[in-house]
C-alpha cells in the first residue's frame, strides 16, 4: 500500500481490510442497485488529489456564480451535475497527463501532483462539490428582500452569516441520520443511481466486456447527442411541439373546454414532446413505479377531481380567478397589490388592509396548501407506523448488525467521527444565534423552534425521498407556524421557514450525496471535506454574487430592469407578505372573515389516513395493494402545482409507465443496462443544449423567426383561455 501515500491523506493501510467474498451472489438485494452499482472496490485508487481539489474548487466557483446570477433573470438556467461530470472529465484527464509526476516530501507528508491515471472517485469528488452547490443558496432571497423591498437592509457579514448557517447547519444535522439513511441497503436514493450509472458509463474500460451489447459510453454519448439535437426543436425551433393542446383545437373560444384541456389550465389530453417539461417534477426513469403510481392517483384526485367541483362549483368566488394561478387576487378578480396593505416598514397596517380588503386565490392553489398540511402530518404518521420497529432496532444496534456488499466494503475506510458533526452543528448554532438576535432577524426562541422542527422532520422526509425519490417540503408548516406566532412579521417568517426548511432540505442533500460516495466507494472523512468547503465557498460566491447584482444594475428586480426581473425572489416576496405581514389567521384562519380555514382539516387527514390504511393492511394481510399506497407521496403528488403545471405531471407519468413499468417488465435487458444510463444522457443533451441557446443566442437578444409553432405572443399552446377566469377575462 506504499503507493497509497503518496497522494492520499487517509491511509487504509494500517486498517485491517474486511473479508469479503465477490461472489457472484454477494451482491445488494435491491435489483436496481445492482444493475446501477458494481459490487467491487479498489481502495488504492486515488481520490484525495491535488487534481480533485483543483477542479473541484474551480466548478464549485463557476457554478456558483453562474447559478445565482441566472437565478435572478427572466429566464433562468442551472449547471447541474451531468454537465459538470461531462465537461471535467476531460479536464481530468489533461492534467493527469500534463502534470509532474514528481513526489514532494513536506514535514513527512508526501504527496505527488499526478498520482496516476484519472480516476472516477476523482470524478466523483468533483461532482459531489458541484451538486452541493447545484442550487442558490435559500438565503440570499431574505438579503435581496430586505434591500429591495422592506428597507431594512443589513450589513454585508449579517447576510453572510444568515446563508452560511442555514446552508451548513443541515450538514451538520446529516451526520446524525446518515446511519440510518445511508448504510441500510432498502434506503435506496434512487436519483443517485442515476448519478452512479453516468459516471460508470464514463470511465468504462475500452476492455470491458459487453458480450455483444453497444458499451455505455458509446450508448451515453449517442444519446446524449440526440438528446442535444433535438432540444432545438422544443426548446428554440418549434416550442409549441412541447405544449401540444389538442383538444383545447377542437374549440379554441370555449372558455370551459381551454381551461380543462389547455397547457395553462388543468392539461387533459395535452402532449408534450419535451424530455424538459415532462421531467420537470417527475423523473420518471428514475422513481419506482409503485411510487408513480402513488402520484398518478394524488394527481387525479386533486387536479381532476377536487379542482374542477370547487372551480365549478363557485367555491369562495373561485370563477373570478383562472383554474390554476398562484397570483394573489382582491374579490373582484383584480391583481392583488400588496404594496397598497403595508406600511413604509413593511409591515401590516390594519386599516390599509381593512380598507382594501382581504386577498384571494384561486381554488387550485387553496386545495394545494390543504394537501400540503395533510402530506405533513402523513408523512409522520406513515413512518412511525411503517418504520418505526426498524428506526429503534438501528438506533439499539448501530453499526453492529448485517450489512449489504456496499457498506461491508466501505468498512475499509475510516469513518467521520461523530464529534466532527457534533463540532460543526454547536459552531453553526452558535453563529445562528448570532444571526437572529444580534441583526434582529428573529427571536432566538423562534430559532430554537425551526431547528426542532426540521430535526423532527429530517428522518421521516429522509425515508420518504430514500424510498420513493418524492420530497415533502417543510416551507408550508415552517410559515403556518411562525405566521401564528409572530404575525405581521415578514423578515421573520421567512427567516423562520428558512432555518426550518432549508435545513431539513440541506440535511437530505448532504445525506443524497453521502449515498453516492457509499455506491462509489468514496471515503467518508475525504467526501465530508470536500462537502464541507465547496458549501462555504458556494455560499459566499452567491451572496457576493446577488449583492454585486442589486448595486450595480439599474431597476434591478423590476420590469424596467429586464432581463433581471427576479421572478422567483418575488414568489419569495409574495409568501413572505401572505404568511408573514398578513399572517395565516386573516387567510386560513377566523380572523377578519377568512375565507380558506377549512384547508387547515388537512392536518387531521393526513393523520387519519395512514392509520386507517394501516389497520386495513393487518386486516387484510392478502391484499397485496393496500401495502402499496404511501400517502406521503400520494398527498406530496400536486406540492408543486402551482408553479408547476398538471400536463407536466401527465406527460411524465406517461413516460414513467413505458420505462419503469414496461420496460423493466418486458425488456429488462435493456432496463438493466441502459435505463438510468438513458435518463443522464437526456438530462445531459437538454442541460447542454439550454446553455448553447442562451449564451449564443438569445443573451445576444437574438430570437427564432415567429410563425405558427413560435407565436409572437408567446401562447405556445394556441389555447389562449386556458390561463382566463370562467368569464372568459384574461387577468
Amino acid at each position: 500500500m506504499e503507493k497509497e501515500e503518496v497522494y492520499v491523506n487517509e491511509k487504509v493501510d494500517d486498517i485491517e481490510a474486511p473479508q469479503v467474498d465477490l461472489e457472484e451472489e454477494d451482491d445488494s438485494p435491491i435489483e436496481e442497485v445492482r444493475v446501477s452499482v458494481p459490487n467491487t472496490d479498489d481502495p488504492t485508487m486515488p481520490y484525495n488529489t491535488f487534481r480533485m481539489w483543483f477542479l473541484g474548487l474551480f466548478w464549485t466557483c463557476i457554478i456558483s456564480f453562474v447559478n445565482q446570477f441566472f437565478y435572478l433573470r427572466q429566464t433562468q438556467i442551472a449547471i447541474g451535475y451531468s454537465v459538470v461530470a461531462l465537461l471535467s472529465l476531460p479536464m481530468g484527464h489533461f492534467m493527469a497527463r500534463v502534470l509532474p509526476t514528481h513526489q514532494f516530501n513536506i514535514g513527512g507528508w508526501r504527496f505527488s501532483l499526478n498520482p496516476g491515471p484519472f480516476s472516477i472517485k476523482e470524478h466523483v469528488l468533483i461532482g459531489t462539490m458541484v451538486a452541493c452547490n447545484s442550487g442558490t443558496a435559500y438565503a440570499v432571497d431574505i438579503v435581496i428582500l430586505q434591500k429591495l423591498w422592506y428597507n431594512s437592509e443589513k450589513p454585508f457579514i449579517a447576510g453572510m452569516f444568515l446563508v452560511l448557517t442555514t446552508q451548513i447547519t443541515g450538514f451538520a444535522m446529516a451526520g446524525i441520520i446518515r446511519r440510518f439513511l445511508v448504510r441500510p441497503a432498502h434506503m435506496v436514493w434512487p436519483g443517485t443511481l442515476v448519478v452512479a450509472s453516468l459516471f460508470r458509463s464514463l470511465h468504462a474500460q475500452q476492455h470491458e466486456d459487453d458480450h455483444g451489447r453497444m458499451p455505455r459510453m458509446k450508448y451515453f454519448l449517442i444519446i446524449t447527442t440526440g438528446s442535444f439535437l433535438y432540444y432545438w426543436i422544443p426548446g428554440f425551433i418549434f416550442p409549441t411541439i412541447g405544449t401540444i393542446a389538442w383538444i383545447c383545437w377542437i374549440n379554441p373560444n370555449n372558455v370551459v373546454l381551454s381551461q380543462i384541456t389547455g397547457s395553462n389550465g388543468l392539461g387533459v389530453g395535452v402532449i408534450a414532446f419535451d424530455w424538459a417539461a415532462a421531467t420537470t417534477y417527475i423523473a420518471p426513469m428514475v422513481t419506482p413505479w409503485f411510487a408513480q403510481v402513488n402520484i398518478l392517483i394524488g394527481f387525479i384526485l386533486v387536479a381532476w377531481i377536487m379542482v374542477p367541483w370547487a372551480y365549478y362549483t363557485n367555491l369562495w368566488d373561485s370563477k373570478n380567478y383562472p383554474i390554476v394561478s398562484a397570483v394573489l387576487y382582491q374579490a373582484n378578480g383584480s391583481e392583488y397589490d400588496k404594496s397598497l396593505v403595508l406600511n413604509a416598514q413593511g409591515l401590516l397596517d390594519e386599516n390599509l388592509y381593512q380598507a382594501y380588503g382581504p386577498l384571494r386565490m384561486d381554488s387550485f392553489f387553496a386545495l394545494t396548501y390543504g394537501v400540503g398540511f395533510a402530506g405533513l402530518t402523513a408523512t409522520l404518521v406513515h413512518v412511525i407506523l411503517y418504520n418505526g420497529k426498524e428506526i429503534v432496532e438501528r438506533w439499539k444496534s448501530a453499526r453492529h448488525e448485517n450489512e449489504d456488499i456496499h457498506s461491508r466494503l466501505m468498512s475499509v475506510y475510516p469513518e467521520v467521527p461523530d464529534w466532527w458533526y457534533g463540532l460543526l452543528f454547536v459552531v453553526t448554532l452558535a453563529l445562528s444565534f448570532v444571526t437572529c438576535v444580534v441583526w434582529d432577524y428573529m427571536p432566538w426562541w423562534a430559532l430554537i423552534l425551526a431547528l426542532c422542527i426540521a430535526l423532527i422532520f429530517v428522518l421521516p422526509v429522509g425515508i420518504v425521498q430514500a424510498v420513493t425519490n418524492q420530497q415533502p417540503g417543510l416551507n408550508i408548516v415552517t410559515e403556518y407556524v411562525i405566521g401564528y406566532l409572530l404575525p405581521g412579521h415578514a423578515i421573520a417568517n421567512v427567516t423562520f421557514k428558512t432555518y426550518g426548511y432549508i435545513v431539513n432540505y440541506q440535511a437530505l442533500n448532504f445525506v443524497s450525496d453521502l449515498k453516492l460516495g457509499h455506491y462509489m466507494k468514496i471515503p467518508p472523512r475525504t467526501m465530508f471535506m470536500a462537502q464541507l468547503v465547496s458549501a462555504v465557498i458556494s455560499c459566499i460566491i452567491n451572496l457576493g454574487t446577488a449583492v454585486w447584482l442589486i448595486e450595480t444594475r439599474p431597476n434591478v428586480c423590476t420590469q424596467a430592469g429586464y432581463p433581471f426581473t427576479c421572478r422567483s425572489t418575488k414568489t419569495f416576496y409574495s409568501a413572505s407578505v401572505i404568511w408573514g405581514a398578513i399572517g395565516p389567521a386573516r387567510v386560513f384562519g377566523s380572523k377578519d372573515g377568512a375565507l380558506y380555514s377549512p384547508v387547515q382539516w388537512g392536518f387531521v387527514v393526513g393523520i387519519m389516513l395512514p392509520l386507517v390504511f394501516w389497520l386495513a393492511a393487518k386486516k387484510f394481510p392478502h391484499v397485496g395493494w393496500l401495502k402499496l399506497v404511501h400517502w406521503p407521496v400520494l398527498l406530496a403528488a400536486t406540492s408543486n402545482m402551482p408553479p408547476g403545471l398538471p400536463y407536466m405531471y401527465t406527460n411524465g407519468l406517461f413516460l414513467g409507465f413505458i420505462f419503469a413499468f414496461i420496460a423493466r417488465r418486458y425488456y429488462y435487458g435493456w432496463w438493466s443496462r441502459y435505463n438510468y444510463l438513458t435518463s443522464a444522457a437526456l438530462d445531459t443533451g437538454v442541460a447542454i443544449c439550454g446553455l448553447v441557446i442562451f449564451f449564443a443566442i438569445q443573451s445576444w437578444d437574438g430570437a427564432f423567426p415567429f410563425w405558427w409553432g413560435n407565436p409572437e405572443d408567446e401562447n405556445m399552446d394556441h389555447c389562449m383561455y386556458g390561463s382566463a377566469n370562467y368569464y372568459g377575462e384574461i387577468l
